[in-house]
């Protein structure tokens, strides 16, 4: 079952038909404290032995947090309950009623503790009660004090992501589905696990997360008896004069994925470190692009490390003009697009076709402010791919993928090990690849941006540490360990703060 990704109103849409479908509400807050209980028991037995204390918020998020008083409780584990307000709603009051025996002010003195002040349905920024709470969560932690988050770190909008202080988690468990402003806040939320609570299998129109078994069901086999024929083929053109290291990030990142050829249509400049860097590749200049990519290539990526003069605007239409097969479009065969957005479409219509831009790209195509891409970071990739009747990649934190047929996909891999200059330029040869290979877009998008950001998570840090380093784990990446269902929790995501 594909986990969901939602804002604070789409949550609590999946709580309410779960309750029309005859799921009691108090049903669902239990199913979430009791497979929370498992989570943490499973987690950390030995930090169990200090006890557990679970900071209460007057909202179901609290009632969440009465019940895993119960729950821990009824196996032993010393648990203690700081209230920073009284339960409010019936189901949380009720819960409340069963665990009041474990009220308790003393100070955070203990294994484990718990937030479950503020749920998905609160936002704003903390104060007063919540606030300092927060703060000595914080100087327990410091002290180190493992903390979990239910749902979200108290502070953490379900929709927009951190608003000033918040609790920083350990861990952050996720009832039923991932939220937009986890998956933006990650410092925040430390690992996330998703866990089932029991909510509906369908939901339609809402995004996905990408994760090692949807990775794994769709990226093609390499067969024993393939040769580079089979392996498809593919045409880089990327690299201006002086900007040679793109075509040569992108043909590594494709090489390392699996194609069988590779042809970098680059500046002539170029060609010298080219034949050096990878002597695997085919190499001409770019003058040449449309006739040297003509009944060879299975797939193009054009843009990277390309100029917006009007000599690489008009190489990049001519190309486009004349390829008609699938296509990649990034870096500076969008920016020749720039404001013209009808341009691109009537451009890429007929053709499978990705387009791979950052914030900031997508905001001069569009001629929206770049903070509104961010703002809309989930939902704007659906405009811009019915106007262009192509899928769309925008990049970032997380990285979103939107078809024309109104599907999302969400990838939340990575490390900041990817911030930095050539990183698109990998990906693209990565999306490339699978693309030729006969990936569907949306699915090439989504496999190779979740590989990139499983190379990064491979690689031991970030400081110290070229994009080069990151690509050196791509064939680590590619082998995709699909492990055992460990129910109730049904995706993880690792720390990567």
């Amino acid at each position: 079952m594909p986990v969901r990704v939602v804002n604070a109103e789409e949550s609590a849409a999946l709580d309410a038909a779960a309750i029309v479908g005859g799921v009691p509400a108090r049903a669902l807050m239990r199913a979430a404290a009791f497979n929370a209980a498992t989570v943490i028991c499973a987690r950390y037995p030995d930090r169990l032995r200090a006890g557990v204390t679970i900071v209460t918020g007057p909202g179901n998020n609290g009632g969440d947090g009465w019940a895993l008083a119960s729950a821990l409780h009824s196996v032993g584990v010393t648990v203690r309950v700081r209230e920073i307000a009284q339960s409010r709603t019936p189901d949380a009051i009720a819960e409340r009623t069963l665990a009041a025996t474990l009220l308790n002010t003393d100070p955070l003195a203990c294994g484990v503790i718990v937030d479950a002040m503020l749920g998905t349905g609160t936002s704003g920024e903390l104060r007063d009660a919540p606030l300092a709470a927060a703060h000595e969560i914080a100087a327990a932690r410091a002290r180190g004090t493992v903390v979990v988050a239910l749902d979200l770190p108290s502070g953490v909008d379900a929709t927009a992501g951190a608003k000033g202080t918040t609790v920083v988690a350990d861990l952050t468990i996720s009832f039923g589905s991932c939220k937009r402003g986890s998956l933006i806040s990650r410092a925040e939320c430390g690992e996330i696990d998703v866990i089932d609570i029991g909510l509906a299998a369908t939901a339609a129109g809402l995004p996905s997360l990408v994760d090692a078994p949807f990775v794994w069901a769709n990226v093609p086999c390499i067969a024993p008896d393939a040769h580079k024929g089979t392996r498809k083929s593919v045409a880089i053109v990327a690299g201006a004069e002086n900007m040679g290291g793109a075509a040569i990030l992108a043909a590594t990142a494709a090489l390392r994925s699996g194609v069988g050829l590779v042809q970098a249509i680059t500046a002539p400049a170029n060609a010298s470190a080219m034949h050096t860097q990878i002597p695997e590749a085919l190499v001409a200049p770019l003058e040449k692009a449309s006739s040297r990519i003509a009944n060879w290539a299975d797939a193009v990526l054009i843009g990277p490390g390309l100029g917006t003069d009007d000599v690489t605007r008009a190489l990049i239409r001519d190309v486009l003009d004349r390829w008609r097969g699938p296509v990649v479009v990034d870096a500076g065969a969008l920016a020749a697009f720039d404001g013209d957005i009808d341009a691109l479409s009537r451009t890429l219509r007929g053709r499978a076709a990705i387009v791979t831009p950052h914030p900031g790209e997508l905001s001069r195509l569009m001629g929206h402010d770049v903070q509104y891409v961010l703002d809309n970071r989930f939902d704007i990739g659906l405009e811009v791919a019915r106007i262009l009747g192509a899928t769309v990649l925008l990049k970032g934190t997380p990285t979103v993928i939107s078809d024309p047929s109104g599907a999302r996909l969400v990838v939340a891999a990575g490390t900041p090990a990817l911030a930095t200059g050539g990183s698109g330029d990998a990906l693209g040869g990565i999306i490339t690849t699978l693309l030729a290979q006969g990936c569907a877009p949306s699915v090439a998008a989504a496999c190779a941006a979740w590989v990139h950001g499983r190379a990064a998570e491979l690689t031991p840090g970030v400081r110290g540490y070229r994009l080069l380093d990151v690509l050196d784990r791509l064939p680590q990446a590619w082998t995709i360990d699909v492990l055992a269902p460990r129910y109730p929790v049904v995706a993880s995501l690792p720390s990567i703060a």
